[in-house]
């Protein structure tokens, strides 16, 4: 038997290649993303592992045993809610042993001016509330002589800021405006009654008697239910030659000994219509 010879044929060689060899630029922003990419996965597997951990190193408990205390207010006045469901109670007694009348203040454009960016000329601070989840500036301004005038009036009568601003705003700016806590109470939007789409500071809501009540407001819809009660206020903007709190020190300087203060808010607003008919 003749076996054939099988010619095995010599692989070819491989061809040189010509120039140099092509070499693939990576994107820079692929290689940022890839190591971005890396450490968010790393981050992951880092935080399931000291999970874990703590899971074992806690003895279990029942969570339900444990209690949510009540958050304490802070700084001197008292945060009130007069009408919502959840706190429909009058202002508590006052601590004194004597009884002072009440003044009832609204705050914008009463004590102060504020407005979102940009920001004014002038301005005496800045709050920044968390508002729908959003931080927003907010530039506050003092009516001219506020601050002589809150303290002033503290050594004769209570003080009550009731507003018609939501609290996230309100609170901030009576913080930076009592500095000396001489504001007894803070009420504010909650507190407040809606009639026909305004809002509406009903004073019965107070636990006072309203023989010794006045609310001071720029706005007449605040004391719509009460305008016996009210010294009417001109809106403060940005006058720094404004003198209406000024003008208000004399005249609540000058009811001591009034038994019923709805009678010196009468003898006021004459005066004041005479005055203007001149």
């Amino acid at each position: 038997m003749v076996s054939k010879a099988i010619r095995k044929t010599p692989p070819k060689p491989n061809k040189p290649h010509r120039g140099r060899p092509r070499r693939r630029n990576k994107s820079p922003t692929k290689t940022v993303a890839a190591v971005s990419s890396l450490i968010h996965s790393c981050h992951r597997r880092l935080i399931k592992i000291f999970s874990k951990l703590a899971r074992i190193a806690t003895p279990h408990k029942k969570i339900h045993n444990y209690q949510v205390l009540p958050k304490t207010p802070a700084g001197g006045a008292t945060r009130r809610c007069l009408f919502s469901a959840a706190a429909n109670r009058p202002l508590p007694p006052q601590t004194s042993q004597e009884e002072k009348p009440t003044i009832v203040l609204d705050l914008d454009e009463t004590l102060v001016h504020s407005k979102p960016d940009p920001p004014p000329e002038r301005y005496d601070f800045v709050v920044r509330p968390v508002i729908d989840g959003v931080k927003v500036d907010f530039y506050v301004s003092k009516r001219p002589y506020v601050d002589e005038f809150l303290d002033i009036l503290s050594k004769k009568f209570e003080i009550v800021v009731f507003t018609a601003g939501i609290e996230e705003y309100a609170s901030l700016v009576l913080s930076r405006l009592d500095r000396k806590s001489v504001i007894s109470h803070r009420l504010y939007r909650d507190s407040c009654r809606e009639i026909e789409g305004k809002f509406v500071k009903d004073l019965r809501g107070l636990g006072r008697d309203l023989k010794r009540v006045f609310i001071v407001d720029d706005n007449p819809n605040s004391y719509v239910l009460q305008p016996e009660n009210a010294v009417p206020i001109s809106p403060f903007v940005d006058d720094v030659r404004d003198g209406e709190l000024r003008r208000l020190v004399e005249f609540f300087e000058g009811c001591d000994g009034v038994e019923d203060l709805r009678d010196a808010v009468k003898v006021y607003l004459s005066d004041g219509n005479e005055q203007g008919k001149l």
